[in-house]
């Protein structure tokens, strides 16, 4: 076998870029659970011991944290003061939970994927599915957090008016469906825009609808959004002007059936918003960046998520648009379009 020496060490080159990535993943948590990252945007420049009095943690353990951000390029360093502070990029990225661009979240997730590491290679080898409800529970508020962000700065700003008529139905008061709604953070946004409307949130996982509901009350919206336990094709049927998916639908086992019961429990007038992954068609047209984390994460949530439930479809995080309209006619809703999209999601609207 021939080897090419440059390709091999661009190769290498990118290989210890990955290894360097992955082995700092989980101090990208610890800076975000210890809050160290916006103790340091806020209050920076500092040194390793103003850190630490700053965040009541270890002056030798945030020396090195310190260093091996500042080695990831994730903190910037002086050397002439010692003092380690953070750009205001930095600070977006990985210390405001409320910037457009906020990613300090993906600690939680990264670290659920090794957590449940052997429950997915055993399921390589059985065939068999891995549920939500058998996850670790950082994936949990991980996921709740990472996909606040896109909801947070897109929702109600772009995507709901994206969609034929429904922005007016919701201001004049309009029942709404959020079906595999999760921690609840897409229906209490929602909510909070559009006070005449009531809204239901569902979800198959009794942990996650508890902090739902937590959520809702710590909001003040209890009288208005209800959360129960319920799978896409159980919940009751109230004639929603709109039923929405928010990065779900390619989870369930049988996303056709899911969308049957849409057809069922929707108004005559009703609208489908599904939210997805960003995905083109063709597996070639996906390797990419954003590609990359999309078919990991296909891997290790998704697939296994769809694989433990009936049917067990296995859509995949990267589905595209083709196979999610399919999906949407088979279950009676024939009229489909792209209303919208972002560099991470696909708005897509389906209607009778």
């Amino acid at each position: 076998m021939d080897v090419n020496p440059d390709r091999l060490n661009a190769f290498m080159g990118k290989m210890l870029g990955d290894v360097g990535s992955a082995m700092n993943a989980s101090l990208m948590l610890m800076g975000d659970k210890l809050g160290l990252y916006k103790a340091l945007a806020t209050k920076g420049p500092m040194n390793s011991l103003e850190l630490a009095k700053a965040t009541g943690t270890t002056e030798r353990y945030v020396r090195e944290w310190l260093a091996a951000q500042a080695a990831s390029g994730y903190v910037e360093y002086d050397a002439k003061s010692g003092k380690f502070s953070m750009q205001p990029e930095q600070a977006m990225a990985l210390a405001d939970e409320d910037s457009p661009v906020f990613m300090g979240a993906v600690g939680d997730l990264v670290s659920a994927t090794f957590l449940d590491e052997p429950k997915i290679s055993d399921a390589f080898k059985t065939g068999k599915g891995v549920g939500w409800n058998r996850r670790s529970e950082c994936l949990f508020c991980g996921t709740a957090r990472f996909f606040r962000t896109g909801y947070k700065h897109h929702l109600v700003q772009e995507w709901l008016p994206a969609l034929d008529g429904v922005v007016e139905k919701l201001k004049r008061g309009a029942k709404v469906a959020d079906v595999g709604c999760g921690h609840g953070v897409s229906t209490r946004l929602m909510a909070e825009a559009f006070p005449k409307s009531r809204f239901y949130g569902f979800d198959y996982h009794e942990g996650s609808i508890e902090a739902a509901r937590e959520g809702a009350r710590k909001a003040g919206l209890s009288d208005r959004v209800r959360f129960d336990v319920h799978s896409a094709k159980t919940y009751p049927a109230e004639g929603y002007d709109l039923i929405c998916f928010f990065d779900c639908l390619h989870d369930m086992g049988d996303p056709v059936g899911a969308m049957k019961h849409v057809r069922e429990t929707m108004a005559e007038d009703g609208t489908c918003m599904l939210v997805e992954p960003f995905a083109n068609d063709r597996l070639e047209d996906n390797l990419n960046p954003i590609g990359r984390i999309y078919y990991a994460a296909s891997t290790v949530v998704c697939t296994p998520a769809s694989l433990d439930q009936e049917v067990g479809l296995a859509l995949g995080a990267q589905a595209g648009e083709a196979r999610l309209r399919e999906v949407a006619r088979q279950g009676g809703l024939t009229r489909f379009r792209r209303a919208t999209e972002t560099p991470f999601n696909l708005i897509l609207e389906a209607r009778v």
